[in-house]
């Protein structure tokens, strides 16, 4: 019997995908009977342990009437207790009657436009502001209900494998790097970053200094032109998408979150994982799992000439980075932990079917 299904439409590896992996993957190693429904072609299932059973269904759009047409047979065919979707497509094409069982969950990991959730019998938000989100939008809240994230611990790279990243990225070896991750998209804030970049001294410490920006999405043109234009485009490396994000940030001097709006932020934990300093903007997400001058350096939302001014204290500030990543590891382990989170959700399933 399947206890949980969970559906995604996506096919790359973004930051909801790969979270998705990691729940799957942890569920199933915790004796929880998964099934992963996918796209077809989809990374993610190269993410998943090839023991979980897994259905594929296209998922071409919030329209495709056969794709949800798909889903509700399977999932009578299959019977799991709980059905958990990701995102606005995989919800919305995804229709269960309410009151009986399987029940929907819907997974927000940021604040979406809410009313292609609005049918799922029950909300998961990765922040309490995402939660106040959906209830200034009408949701019950009694049934919203705030799980964070995790990610497990890394291991480190070899020298030689950080030595040949280097030499793509052609970064000299005793190059600072700040780095950040995610969709080139305008909530991510890239804009600003260039702009606080191109503030800063090329060299600190007689070290040069760059910035690389892992990532695609539909600002890519745009935000390599405006780099030009500051005249910082020789100090800006853009790998462009990598299922190998991680990496990137393991090289990092700084890890830099940027954003005008988050969730709670997955290249923040995904920072932490690695033992890096964080500096990021004070969106709801960060100002809920970190603490300023703590376990990451917060900074103004929307203001390139605060971001300027920390990147470069933090730049030139080798004891406090490695002050903020320690601090930063341990918040992981503390509250962002695999059996903290996989112990909330089994909870949580056990007391909606209860209920």
């Amino acid at each position: 019997m399947i206890a949980s299904a969970h559906i995604i439409g996506g096919r790359f590896l973004g930051g909801a995908e790969l979270f998705y992996a990691r729940l799957v993957s942890a569920l199933h190693r915790h004796g929880h009977a998964t099934l992963a429904v996918t796209v077809p072609g989809s990374l993610i299932t190269t993410e998943i342990p090839p023991e979980v059973p897994r259905i594929h269904i296209p998922m071409w759009g919030v329209w495709d009437l056969w794709s949800r047409w798909q889903i509700q047979k399977a999932m009578r065919k299959l019977e799991p207790s709980i059905v958990q979707t990701y995102m606005g497509r995989a919800t919305r094409l995804t229709h269960l009657p309410l009151g009986q069982r399987p029940v929907h969950i819907a997974r927000l990991g940021g604040y979406y436009e809410p009313h292609g959730y609005r049918h799922a019998h029950a909300w998961i938000v990765v922040s309490p502001g995402i939660g106040d989100h959906l209830i200034r939008h009408g949701f019950p809240r009694k049934r919203i209900f705030h799980i964070s994230n995790f990610v497990a611990p890394c291991a480190p790279s070899s020298p030689d494998t950080l030595r040949q990243l280097r030499r793509m990225l052609a970064i000299p070896d005793d190059g600072l790097i700040a780095v950040a991750v995610g969709r080139l998209h305008p909530i991510k804030g890239f804009g600003d970053l260039l702009n606080a970049f191109s503030a800063i001294p090329a060299c600190i410490h007689d070290r040069p200094v760059y910035l690389v920006i892992v990532g695609d999405g539909s600002l890519a043109v745009q935000l390599k032109r405006h780099a030009e234009q500051l005249g910082i485009a020789d100090r800006v490396r853009w790998p462009g998408w990598r299922d190998d994000a991680g990496r990137f940030q393991e090289l990092a001097d700084l890890c830099v979150c940027s954003s005008l709006q988050e969730g709670v932020a997955n290249a923040i934990l995904e920072a932490w994982a690695r033992r890096r300093p964080v500096l990021a903007t004070r969106t709801l997400g960060p100002v809920e799992i970190a603490v300023h001058q703590q376990d990451a350096w917060l900074t103004p939302v929307g203001d390139p000439v605060a971001l300027a001014h920390s990147m470069e204290l933090l730049l030139r500030d080798e004891a406090l980075r490695r002050e903020l990543a320690d601090n930063g590891y341990r918040t992981l382990i503390a509250r962002h932990g695999e059996e903290t989170i996989i112990n909330a959700y089994l909870d949580l399933y056990q007391q909606l079917l209860a209920a």
